[in-house]
């Protein structure tokens, strides 16, 4: 998978962002431990912030650019980083379990379909594994909703796939026991069209199978 555009221009914001976005990501990935599988690793931006309890982190990435970056990212961190390239609805044949944590991070919102990825994930997971979601979501806000419902294909077609129109707390509520959601905005220095990506989530939880 090749978004060579958007990927460098995601990579640059990341990095330039990453003041505004640390703390959030540390959020994310607090109190967790063992071997961690990270789907949708982007450039590598939260490699460095894993707890010293993670033992290995094996990150999961499709895009060319992106994948070469969370490369040179892993290769300079103190822990074991194992960076593997392919789709996150392929994650079962790719990586080999059981992991005690996944991770998603800014991912859920390009994949063609979630719920694919989600049930995959589950199949390399130990049972009560620790889940996590760092997303931007549809909003609650009616207004807003409808914006970004009108501007999502527009968006997509620039974004490498990206919906700011998905539900996606809805659909990890459907799969995981999810104990803890925060709500909160984050577009720094924002302007439009941008706001419409606005609305986030920090969600954490637990694989508990059936």
């Amino acid at each position: 998978m090749s978004h060579p555009i958007f990927a460098r221009i995601y990579a640059r914001t990341s990095v330039s962002e990453a003041r505004h976005q640390d703390p959030y990501r540390r959020e994310l990935l607090a109190g967790l431990s063992g071997r961690v599988l990270e789907v949708g690793c982007g450039n590598g931006m939260n490699f460095g912030l894993y707890p010293p309890e993670v033992s290995e982190v094996v990150g999961v990435e499709p895009e060319d650019y992106l994948f070469r970056q969370a490369r040179l990212a892993a290769a300079t961190s103190a822990r074991r980083i194992v960076v593997v390239r392919g789709r996150a609805e392929m994650v079962s044949q790719l990586v080999s379990g059981p992991f005690d944590a996944a991770v998603f991070s800014l991912v859920l919102c390009s994949v063609p379909d979630p719920k694919t990825v989600l049930r995959e994930t589950k199949k390399v997971l130990a049972d009560g594994a620790s889940v996590r979601f760092y997303e931007h979501v549809l909003s609650d806000d009616p207004k807003l909703a409808r914006y970004q419902r009108l501007f999502a294909p527009a968006w997509s077609r620039a974004a490498g796939g990206c919906r700011p129109d998905r539900d996606t707390l809805s659909v990890v509520e459907n799969e995981f026991s999810i104990s803890d959601v925060r709500a909160f905005d984050f577009c720094p220095g924002c302007r439009f069209p941008r706001g419409i990506v606005a609305p986030h989530v920090l969600a954490r939880g637990v694989f508990q199978p059936i």
